[in-house]
C-alpha cells in the first residue's frame, strides 16, 4: 500500500496518486477509508486503466462518487490472470462485506442424499458437508424439507434402511419401520444381498431422472404378479408407483428438456432486490430458494446479477448450466472461472423462448411475489421498532434489538445466549452463544452469569468497534428480569464504559402471566404495555426466541457432556479410537486399568499411542 497520502484526505486526488505505480496487470484491488474500512472490493483486467476511470470528474453513478469521496487509501493483488482476479474478488467480498460492493448474506450449505456405500445394505439418509464418506451423493436440494420429501418417497418405494450402522448391528427382530411398510429390514434377514441390491439401484436410477422408465417397468411387473394371481406382490409393486407418482406431483416443475440446471431470476423494487433460485437435477425439481443480496437501489440489474452468481458459487459446485433472468456483464469471464471450478464446461445462457424461457418466467414470478411479501414484513417490522422507540422513550429508532438470557440446571452446564433483531427480523447469523466459563460463581447465580456474558459480550466490541461504526453495537438491550437485574445490568455496563447503551429489563409481572410483564428501566417508574399492544406481542417474541435459543444451547452442552469420558483429555484420541476403546473394554474405567499390551491389540491403537494412553491413567501424580 502506497502512504504518500496523509489519512486525512479522501477521494479522486488520493486514487490519482496510485496510477503512478501501477502497470497494465489484472488483479484485485481494496478501496479504504479513513479508518481502513474496507469500502469496496473489485477486479480488474488492467489494474491501471479500471483505477483510472474513478479518477474521472463525471459519468459517476451516486453510488460510486460516494464511494470516491471516502476513499483514502487503495491497496492491490496483481494475478497471473482476469480469471484468478474473480475468484480472488469474490473471496475478498465474502471476507470483507465492504460497504460498497453488492453482497450476498445467506451462505447456508446445501443438502444432499447420500447412498452410502461402505456397508453390504447401503443406507439412505440426508448429507450437508463436505463429501468424504464412500458413497453417490445426489442434490443439492433446496432445503431439508426438500431431501425429506424425497428420502421419505424412496423408502415407500424402495424400503431402503436409514437406520445408522450402529443400529443396525444390534437389531434382533424389525423395528417399526419394517411394520409400516417403510424398510424390507434387511438387518433381520428379511431380504437377500442380491434383492435389496437391486433396490439400491432402482432407488439411484430414480435420483437420476429415469423415474419414468422405472414406473413403467414396475407397471409390467404388477400386470405380471396379478396375472400369476400374486396379489400381495402387485399390491407391493403399486403401491411404489403411487409412491413415484406423488412426489412428481409434489415437485410440480419437472421439466422434459432440462437435465441439470439451476434457475437465479433477479426481481428488484424499491431499492431491494431478490434472488429466486430453483435446482433441477435429473429432469426434476429439488427445491428452491430465495435470497435478498444487500444492494443500495442504484445497482443495474447485471451488476447485482453478477455478484450474486460469483458468491452463489465460491463455495459450491456450479451445474452444468445456468439460466439467467438477466445477463451479466462479462458471461464469458465469468463461465471460465465457474468451468475452472468444476473441472468441465458450465453453460450461462439467458433464455428467451421455449421450456428454459418459461422456467425462468417461473422462477421471476416467485422473486416477485417473495420480494413483495419481504417488504411488507418489513414495513410492519419498521413500525414495531418505532413503537418500540415510543414506548421506552428511546432517543431514536434502534437498528439493533439484543435480547440476552442464562440457561442452566441448578448452576451445571450453564451457557448464556445472546439473539438479535433488525428491521428485517431476526438476524440468526448473530446470534452467540457463551459457555459460562467463572470458576468462582455460585451455582445458579444469574446475576454473575449475566455479568460474564456482557463483559464478554462488550469488551469484544470495544477492541474490534471503538468508534461505533460496524453496525454491531446495540441500539436496545432486552434484559430477562425486574429491577434488580436491570440494576446489576447497568453497573456492569458503566464499569465497562458503555453506559450509555439503552436497556430495558423485561418481567412477568405479579402474576407471572403471559401478557403482564412489566417493563423495568434505570431511574423510571415500572411500566406496561396494553394487552392488546402490538410492541407487547413483540417484546414477547424476541423474549421466547432468546429463551429457545438458550435453552437449545444448554441442552447441546448437557448432552455432549453426558457423552463425555476421560478418555476425551487425552491426546491423540478421537472419535474413531474413542469408539475402538470403549467397543472392546466397554467403558472408560477399563480403559484406565488395562494393561500396556490389553491396550496395543485393539484396533487402531498404535504401540505409541497405547503407551500414551497408558501412561496416562497409571503415571499421573
Amino acid at each position: 500500500m502506497n502512504d504518500a497520502e496523509s489519512p486525512t484526505r479522501t477521494g479522486a486526488q488520493v486514487i490519482h496518486a496510485y496510477l503512478k505505480t501501477l502497470d497494465a496487470s489484472p488483479g484485485v484491488y481494496r478501496m479504504l477509508d479513513a479508518q481502513s474500512q474496507v469500502l469496496y472490493v473489485g477486479k480488474a483486467r488492467n489494474l491501471r486503466a479500471r483505477v483510472g476511470n474513478y479518477v474521472r470528474p463525471t459519468g459517476h453513478s451516486p453510488r460510486i462518487a460516494r464511494m470516491i469521496r471516502e476513499t483514502a487509501s487503495m491497496m492491490f493483488l496483481t494475478t497471473a490472470t482476469e480469471t484468478e482476479a474473480l475468484l480472488l474478488e469474490q473471496n475478498l467480498i465474502k471476507q470483507l462485506k465492504p460497504k460498497y460492493n453488492v453482497l450476498l448474506r445467506d451462505d447456508k450449505s446445501f443438502p444432499n442424499i447420500l447412498v452410502a456405500k461402505d456397508h453390504d445394505f447401503p443406507r439412505i439418509g440426508k448429507h450437508r458437508g463436505a463429501k468424504k464418506q464412500k458413497g453417490a451423493y445426489y442434490g443439492p436440494f433446496a432445503s431439508a424439507g426438500a431431501v425429506n420429501r424425497t428420502l421419505n418417497t424412496l423408502q415407500k418405494a424402495f424400503l431402503l434402511r436409514t437406520c445408522t450402522d450402529s443400529d443396525y448391528e444390534t437389531r434382533t427382530r424389525p423395528c417399526l419401520l419394517y411394520q409400516i411398510k417403510r424398510c424390507s429390514a434387511p438387518c433381520v434377514g428379511k431380504i437377500s444381498r442380491e434383492d435389496y441390491s437391486a433396490l439400491v439401484r432402482d432407488a439411484e436410477r430414480f435420483l437420476r431422472g429415469k423415474s419414468t422408465e422405472m414406473q413403467a417397468a414396475l407397471a409390467a411387473q404388477m400386470e405380471q404378479a396379478a396375472a400369476e394371481m400374486q396379489f400381495e406382490r402387485a399390491a407391493a409393486l403399486r403401491d411404489r408407483i403411487r409412491a413415484l407418482s406423488s412426489v412428481q406431483t409434489a415437485q410440480g416443475i419437472n421439466p422434459q428438456g432440462v437435465a441439470e440446471a439451476d434457475i437465479i431470476a433477479l426481481h428488484t423494487e424499491g431499492g431491494q432486490a431478490c434472488v429466486q433460485v430453483f435446482f433441477i437435477r435429473a429432469n426434476q425439481n429439488w427445491g428452491n430458494r430465495d435470497y435478498y443480496p444487500r444492494v443500495t437501489g442504484e445497482e443495474d440489474a447485471a451488476e447485482v446479477m453478477q455478484a450474486f452468481v460469483a458468491q452463489f458459487y465460491d463455495q459450491r459446485e456450479p451445474p452444468r448450466q445456468l439460466l439467467l433472468s438477466h445477463g451479466v456483464d462479462d458471461a464469458d469471464l465469468l463461465g471460465r472461472a465457474l468451468a475452472e471450478k468444476a473441472g468441465r464446461k458450465v453453460e450461462i445462457t439467458v433464455p428467451q423462448r421455449g421450456e428454459k424461457a418459461d422456467l425462468v418466467g417461473g422462477a421471476l414470478r416467485n422473486a416477485r411475489e417473495s420480494l413483495a411479501r419481504k417488504m411488507s414484513e418489513t414495513a410492519t417490522q419498521g413500525k414495531l421498532f418505532k413503537g418500540v422507540a415510543e414506548a421506552f422513550d428511546l432517543g431514536e429508532v434502534p437498528q439493533r434489538i439484543e435480547v440476552y438470557d442464562n440457561s442452566h440446571i441448578q448452576g451445571t452446564n450453564a451457557v448464556g445466549a445472546m439473539i438479535v433483531a433488525g428491521p428485517e427480523g431476526f438476524e440468526k447469523g448473530q446470534y452467540r452463544k457463551f459457555n459460562i466459563k467463572g470458576d468462582d460463581l455460585t451455582p445458579g447465580d444469574d446475576f454473575g452469569m449475566m455479568k460474564e456474558v456482557l463483559t464478554r459480550r462488550f469488551k469484544r466490541l470495544l477492541k474490534e468497534d471503538p468508534d461505533r461504526r460496524s453496525g454491531q453495537w446495540p441500539g436496545l438491550l432486552l434484559i430477562d428480569g425486574g429491577a434488580g437485574q436491570v440494576s446489576a445490568v447497568r453497573q456492569i455496563m458503566e464499569e465497562l464504559g458503555v453506559g450509555d447503551v439503552p436497556m430495558v429489563g423485561v418481567a412477568k409481572g405479579p402474576d407471572r402471566d403471559h401478557g403482564k410483564e412489566e417493563f423495568h428501566r434505570t431511574g423510571k417508574p415500572v411500566m406496561a404495555l396494553r394487552h392488546n399492544d402490538p410492541v407487547l406481542y413483540f417484546i414477547q417474541r424476541l423474549r421466547d426466541e432468546a429463551h429457545r435459543f438458550a435453552i437449545g444451547t444448554h441442552r447441546a452442552k448437557r448432552a455432549k457432556a453426558v457423552g463425555a469420558t476421560p478418555l476425551d483429555d487425552i491426546p491423540g484420541v478421537g472419535a474413531a479410537r474413542k469408539r475402538a476403546l470403549l467397543a472392546h473394554f466397554g467403558s472408560a474405567k477399563a480403559v484406565g486399568r488395562a494393561a500396556l499390551a490389553d491396550l496395543k491389540v485393539v484396533d487402531g491403537i498404535s504401540e505409541a499411542m497405547a503407551e500414551t494412553i497408558h501412561g496416562h491413567f497409571h503415571e499421573k501424580g
